[in-house]
């Protein structure tokens, strides 16, 4: 995999408390960055497929038995 280098502009504080972190999880700091940036790309994308199934059934639709004719009448759902 290619790999580029880019530079952060951190408060100091946020950095110090990541170092101590990836230390704590015997990581480097830039593979602490690049774990929480995969998890973060992986959920946005499989968030984003999960919405284009959602969508897919929505325009397919779901199979209620009727083979798409109406069985009742309005008075007859209504019927008290």
């Amino acid at each position: 995999m290619e790999r580029q280098n880019v530079t952060l502009s951190l408060p100091k504080d946020v950095l110090k408390q990541a170092k101590h972190l990836a230390i704590e999880r015997g990581t480097s700091l830039s593979g602490l960055l690049k774990s929480c940036l995969e998890e973060l790309v992986r959920r946005e994308s499989g968030g984003r497929e999960a919405a284009r199934r959602m969508k897919r059934r929505l325009r397919k639709g779901f199979p209620l038995g009727t083979r798409g004719r109406a069985t009742w009448t309005r008075e007859s759902l209504h019927e008290r």
